[in-house]
């Protein structure tokens, strides 16, 4: 069942990924299975949970399946975003027994990390449930992974930040640095969306309190990020912006933290740990 996916998870990004993968796994063939299984074998197999965690990576599994044999049938049990225990069977696999062990291991890498993305995920999305902060992902992602990361992300609760490159300004200090200053960066942004015809949302981010009334004086930014700054520094930053822009709180942010940095008052929390630091899920995939 494909359910409420995010805008980027495209038929275009989706089958080039499955792709990819299937010919770094297998090359020109699954030897071992095709050397000791015979042709016509139906099996069936289920996905069992091994840890209590957030379950993602489902709908994937099915277009994997699906992509590689399109005759196998899968009974799903347990959606994306499900709760689940140990214990639990997410979903039956049945149909060409060479099919289900060339998938298993591509299936299983994809939803084991995608299983833990969510769930770290979940537990930052519910250390704020009271606050109207929100937990954004950053581009700390996996190279070619990048879809199914922030896919996790999104089932376990958080907010996709910016996909890419290409569909957000973000003037980091770096860029900032190199323009001359915030004021410059941002002033050469604005004309170069104007030249180009783009409508892309401008953010700053800042390292002190004097480039933060720096970024608010272009009238030019929608978001400023505060870019490791105290509880102190934040709350006064909340202050000087008062409400004119968003405000996005950044830099090694994990769990014991989040809370504090919520209550200064920011719109965003933006990890990089809720991917990088999510450990995998224990899943297994098991004929009977």
């Amino acid at each position: 069942m494909k359910k409420n996916r995010p805008s980027y998870v495209t038929n275009d990004r989706l089958y080039s990924f499955i792709a990819a993968a299937i010919k770094e796994d297998i090359g020109d063939g699954d030897h071992s299975t095709l050397a000791s299984v015979p042709s016509g074998l139906q099996r069936r197999a289920r996905l069992l949970i091994k840890h209590d965690c957030i379950l993602a990576g489902v709908d994937l599994a099915q277009e994997i399946f699906h992509y590689y044999d399109k005759d196998l049938q899968i009974e799903v049990l347990k959606n994306d975003g499900d709760e689940v225990k140990e214990g639990d069977i997410a979903f039956i696999v049945s149909g060409s027994a060479q099919s289900i062990l060339t998938m298993e291991r591509i299936v299983l890498n994809c939803m084991q990390r995608m299983s833990g993305i969510a769930t770290y995920t979940n537990e930052m999305v519910s250390l704020l449930a009271d606050t109207n902060t929100r937990i954004l992902d950053t581009r700390k992602t996996s190279p070619i992974f990048r879809m199914c990361e922030k896919w996790a992300v999104y089932i376990g609760g958080g907010k996709n930040h910016r996909y890419g490159l290409f569909d957000m300004i973000m003037l980091k200090d770096n860029h900032n640095d190199y323009a001359g200053g915030i004021t410059e960066s941002v002033a050469s942004t604005v004309r170069y969306l104007k030249e180009k015809g783009k409508d892309l949302k401008i953010e700053v981010e800042t390292r002190n309190l004097d480039e933060v009334k720096e970024a608010l004086a272009t009238n030019a930014v929608d978001v400023i990020m505060l870019d490791n700054m105290s509880i102190a520094e934040m709350t006064e930053a909340v202050k000087l912006i008062d409400g004119r822009v968003k405000i996005e709180a950044s830099g090694g942010i994990i769990k014991e933290t989040v809370r504090a940095i919520a209550e200064t008052g920011v719109d965003y929390i933006s990890s990089g740990a809720i991917i990088y630091d999510a450990p995998n899920i224990d899943l297994s995939l098991k004929a009977f």
